[in-house]
């Protein structure tokens, strides 16, 4: 059987954690959603959900590819937007967050043993759920460390997208100083069979869960506040600190798109769209890759944080602006231009990468804290990669 629903008595019994929606109420669940349950080639229970619009014939699927630390009840507004615009969707949780499978006993560990394993749960998502059971065509909505994962697949060529669309994807980071160092150490410590436990400094604490105040996530309070009562009410899908593991796998994985002959060899039409604010992924590297792209443009847009899906209603009106220019777009492979971008009420700043904020433009995340001094090397490896901050935790990575 290509799929099951889940039941009580299959899901992950060995994590107690529940097989339903976990709703609290500023966050319902929209429209009339299916949660099932897939099984990668190396064995990891996936938690996904499907969604059919009420339009006789869907514009396609836009299949939500999640960041680190995140899981489905964090996109429920995005996915009710898009079942607005006649959209069905796809969303799960990667392996070792949300409710999906673990492959280490602490379910609050951020953990992954390679950072390839991630393909094994894409492939499932696409040869289980996509492709067999949704209407096509099929489309990519993807965050951060989604991002990346779904650039890497269009570069590989197996991702079954016909155009892709990626917030602030993890081509680079600003909030790790010294990334070399980081990256030897991380590595040292895996070869020393210490891969299993959380970065130094990290802890079981979710982080989704910190005080707005200081956060490099976002500037609208009542979506961060809505988040963290999510993340309070799943419990341990709302994972802590990744480990050692996870986060040699991401600095490894990084490095990839500093090629200069990378993004060249990606012909899926895909638009990105940074956040002139970032704290988190370096803006400026997201430009350059970008730049490289046959069939892609990369849009900035002025004063957002990390994430662009939960800011403000003016920032978020942008990024829509921009999809609806883009997607479902037709048939060849053709990106939107700038006077096409333009149409919809995107300035010229942004479409030339001018709305990077200096300071995050020189890799200082000081603007978007609201002017607190950035500490090289301060922030805990968690806080960098998972796009979430842990500024009460300090790593030397």
């Amino acid at each position: 059987m290509p799929y099951k629903e889940v039941t009580s008595s299959s899901w992950n019994p060995e994590l107690d954690l529940t097989v339903e929606f976990i709703t609290t109420p500023n966050n319902p669940v929209p429209g009339e959603p299916k949660l099932v349950s897939v099984t990668t080639r190396d064995g990891i229970a996936l938690r996904a959900a499907t969604w059919m619009p009420e339009t006789e014939e869907p514009q396609g699927t836009v299949c939500v590819l999640q960041g680190r630390a995140e899981f489905i009840e964090k996109y429920f507004e995005v996915v009710g937007e898009l079942l607005d615009r006649g959209f069905a969707v796809v969303t799960f949780d990667w392996r070792g967050q949300g409710l999906s499978g673990r492959q280490v006993s602490n379910p609050r560990k951020g953990h992954v043993r390679r950072f390839s394993d991630y393909r094994h749960d894409l492939e499932a998502i696409r040869d289980q759920i996509l492709v067999p059971h949704m209407p096509e065509p099929h489309f990519g909505l993807a965050h951060s460390m989604g991002g990346a994962i779904a650039l890497n697949a269009a570069y590989e060529t197996w991702i079954p997208f016909r155009r892709l669309v990626t917030t602030t994807p993890m081509i680079a980071l600003c909030i790790i100083k010294r990334t070399r160092i980081s990256a030897f150490f991380a590595r040292f410590l895996k070869l020393f069979g210490m891969g299993k436990m959380f970065v130094p400094g990290g802890g079981e604490t979710s982080i989704s869960t910190m005080p707005f105040k200081g956060n490099r996530l976002t500037g609208d309070p009542v979506r961060y506040g809505r988040n963290a009562e999510a993340a309070h009410a799943i419990g341990p899908g709302a994972i802590g600190a990744p480990t050692v593991s996870w986060i040699d796998g991401a600095l490894r994985f990084m490095k990839r798109f500093a090629d200069p002959r990378y993004a060249i060899k990606i012909r899926l039409p895909t638009l990105i769209v940074a956040a002139g604010a970032d704290p988190v992924c370096a803006t400026p590297a997201t430009e350059r890759f970008a730049s490289r792209l046959k069939a892609g443009r990369v849009i900035v847009i002025p004063g957002a944080r990390h994430e662009i899906l939960m800011e403000r209603d003016v920032i978020r009106e942008q990024f829509w602006a921009a999809f609806d220019a883009f997607v479902p777009g037709t048939p060849d492979p053709v990106v939107p231009g700038k006077r096409d971008l333009a149409e919809v009420g995107l300035s010229a700043e942004q479409l030339d990468g001018r709305g990077v904020d200096p300071a995050v433009a020189r890799s200082d995340d000081a603007s978007a804290l609201g002017g607190g001094a950035a500490v090289p090397g301060g922030d805990d490896a968690a806080g960098a990669l998972d796009d979430r901050d842990q500024s009460r935790d300090v790593v030397r990575l």
